[in-house]
């Protein structure tokens, strides 16, 4: 029987599964020797790179957070209760597949109007029964809606219009089950960036990939728990950074935008990461209401170590 590799189970603004082979080149020698067994993710999102080096590198602890409360939720449910949950996306499935085409806006807009009003009932901080048709719907919003967004409006309401998918894949049992094995081995919070310094040790790979700065005024992206993060909070969190590498030896790599794209003279993160290494790698840059502003665009890798280009055969 072959077994399914576990890769994320929702798409993510600004996920890194694109990323992944040339992240390879950038990863700590301590990681590929196995020295490395822990593995701290504060900005979890879409998680590829945690599903990525827990299936190729012998981590066997890892720490995972994010302010985004039903994200975290989410996947505390696959974690603890992936069966009961595989429950309600079959019906999800179904449901979807027979709604005529011209009906499933208005199942998606049910669904997110009760998903909306239903975050009342919610008791964030403990794992109950609520939390499994909760989570259900997080993942049918997240796979119908347009283009994957989690956005959220002043009053706390996801506000994502429908994304008219002749086809939607909202029921994937062998990767659901994938995905809750490898968490097995990971304490999930929700949680600040912060909080997760206590989880952190010389024999840690630390990876930051916090909401990117803008690099224009009509690419921000930043609210998807409701709070901005703005170059003060980009700051701070540069840091928080240095405190890291000050106080734990941790290796650290950290993802963001490359303001330089739009303005060669921007040099932001050369200020605020200044002593570090600043990499690029090129990315596809797929979210714009302009499609001809799709496209490729390089984005930053921030490390405070060292690195040796690898050739290797990589198959994620």
């Amino acid at each position: 029987m072959i077994m399914t590799r576990a890769r994320p189970f929702i798409k993510w603004v600004g996920g890194k599964s694109q990323l992944l082979e040339q992240f390879e080149n950038f990863y700590p020698d301590e990681l590929r020797k196995g020295i490395i067994k822990n593995y701290v993710e504060p900005f979890l999102g879409g998680g590829a790179l945690f599903f990525a080096l827990s299936q190729r590198y012998k981590i066997e602890s890892a720490y995972l957070s994010d302010l985004n409360k039903d994200l975290i939720l989410t996947y505390q449910v696959i974690q603890q209760r992936p069966n009961d949950l595989l429950d309600f996306l079959e019906q999800y499935q179904k449901d979807y597949d027979q709604t005529e085409t011209e009906k499933r806006k208005d199942l998606f807009l049910a669904v997110r109007r009760h998903f909306n009003l239903q975050r009342f009932e919610i008791n964030y901080k403990k794992l109950s029964d609520n939390w499994i048709p909760r989570a259900a719907q997080f993942i049918f919003l997240n796979k119908t809606c347009f283009n994957g967004l989690f956005r959220l409006n002043s009053r706390g309401e996801f506000n994502v219009p429908y994304g008219k998918y002749k086809t939607a894949v909202i029921f994937d049992e062998p990767n659901i089950l994938a995905v809750s094995k490898v968490l097995q081995r990971a304490e999930i919070q929700q949680a600040d960036y912060t909080s997760c310094f206590d989880k952190v040790n010389e024999n840690t790979f630390v990876y930051l990939d916090p909401p990117y700065r803008p690099i224009s005024q009509t690419a921000s992206f930043t609210t998807y728990t409701g709070a901005e993060f703005d170059d003060k909070e980009q700051l701070q969190l540069a840091q928080f950074f240095r405190k890291l590498d000050q106080e734990t030896g941790a290796k650290l790599m950290l993802s963001n935008s490359d303001p330089k794209n739009e303005n060669p003279k921007d040099d932001f993160f050369e200020k605020a990461y200044s002593g570090y290494n600043i990499f690029r790698v090129s990315a596809s840059r797929a979210v714009n209401c302009n499609g001809e502003k799709r496209g490729k665009i390089n984005e930053l890798l921030i490390t405070n170590y060292q690195y040796e280009p690898q050739t290797l055969a990589i198959n994620f």
